[in-house]
């Protein structure tokens, strides 16, 4: 078989990112059987998976989105004999020749309280693009079981048209104990001695809920003698000093913003941190619970949508809408020796579900089971 592989989002920072950089390097690892063209947007990855014998790497060129995947995707594919195009992203071409898959990571702009936290032009186009790629699309992967319930129930699918298949942190996600590595990646990013860790995007704000969390910091800060720092990891979140009016000084000025923190230094982020706070207000597979869980951190979350199906028992919930409920919940971890260890073993437990290997057989055995229909 011949498989056309969609790479436009390998650049994404973010959970689509990580998802579409580890499932192509796990599927060239594990299958060997099958050939792979891999179809870049941009020029700088040709020769990332180029040591694989297995595999022929294809720069496709489009002036925006939407001809890329519509146009020049499905003709680069029929002129290479493609039995099969993967997109680890939610469009699929509708002119391909041959039969297709993509995986969605949530069916947000289908859902009223949810569609809130994106753009009016993006939801419209969702909205009336969605159900025609679930048309064309041979196969759907859904990161969570709670997208495939979604979309089951808005799109009333056929029986099996959708499967879920969790995916997991990248391999390097464990507890670091390594006092060296601890020191150098503490010094570069400048990361206090005891520290709650968030993470965040400055244009994605709204929805990972930073308002709630500056206001129940403040209020953990007010009621707490000696209180931990807050590290606000991600790009430009330096931003959000002059965007919220956060102070220079008392509970501001124990906010730190070391901005984006490599993938490959974030297991001893998340090793050096006493808690990760993460009362987000809308995920399908959020993957910073499963990196956080890899590396045995106690984490406070939202009792809301994929958080607490992926989450499970490893972590305290929290009405992310209620600052003192999110307060409290910060206090009762750091203060609480013995519920700290257990949320952090019980995380520990809990990540063994997110594995790589089990990702990638379930998704191999999907693609097969496609070109052989």
């Amino acid at each position: 078989m011949r498989i056309g592989v969609m790479l436009r989002s390998i650049d994404e920072k973010g959970g689509v990112g990580v998802y579409t950089r580890n499932i192509i390097a796990e599927l060239l690892k594990l299958d060997r059987n099958n050939e792979y063209l891999l179809l870049y947007r941009n020029p700088a990855n040709i020769g990332l998976f180029s040591s694989y014998n297995h595999v022929t790497e294809c720069l496709v060129r489009g002036t925006n989105k939407a001809i890329w995947d519509q146009v020049a995707i499905p003709y680069t594919c029929w002129k290479n004999k493609i039995d099969l195009i993967f997109h680890p992203k939610f469009t699929v071409p509708l002119m391909a020749t041959c039969k297709t898959v993509m995986v969605v990571h949530g069916a947000d702009w289908l859902i009223p309280e949810q569609a809130q936290y994106y753009s009016t032009w993006d939801v419209r186009y969702m909205r009336v693009m969605l159900p025609l790629y679930f048309k064309k699309a041979s196969a759907v992967i859904s990161v969570s079981q709670e997208t495939t319930d979604n979309f089951n129930r808005l799109l009333r699918l056929p029986p099996g048209k959708i499967k879920t298949v969790y995916f997991a942190p990248g391999r390097h996600f464990q507890r670091i104990t390594q006092q060296e590595i601890l020191d150098d990646v503490r010094h570069r990013y400048g990361l206090p001695d005891r520290f709650i860790l968030t993470l965040t995007k400055r244009k994605g704000d709204t929805r990972k809920n930073f308002g709630q969390i500056l206001k129940a910091y403040a209020e953990y800060h007010g009621r707490t003698p000696g209180p931990h720092k807050l590290v606000v990891g991600g790009k430009d979140c330096h931003l959000f000093r002059e965007d919220y009016a956060i102070p220079a000084d008392g509970y501001g000025g124990d906010i730190h913003f070391p901005g984006w923190i490599d993938q490959a230094d974030m297991p001893a982020v998340y090793s050096l941190a006493d808690l990760y706070l993460y009362p987000s207000n809308l995920e399908a597979f959020p993957i910073p619970l499963t990196e956080a869980m890899a590396c045995g951190i106690p984490i406070l979350t939202s009792n809301v949508n994929g958080l607490r199906e992926i989450a499970g028992e490893a972590a305290l919930f929290v009405e992310p809408t209620n600052t003192h409920e999110i307060s409290t919940g910060i206090v009762r971890i750091l203060s609480d020796p013995q519920l700290h260890a257990s949320l952090a073993r019980q995380g520990l437990e809990r990540s063994s579900r997110f594995t790589w290997d089990a990702c990638t057989r379930d998704t191999l055995a999907l693609l097969e089971k496609v070109a052989l229909q």
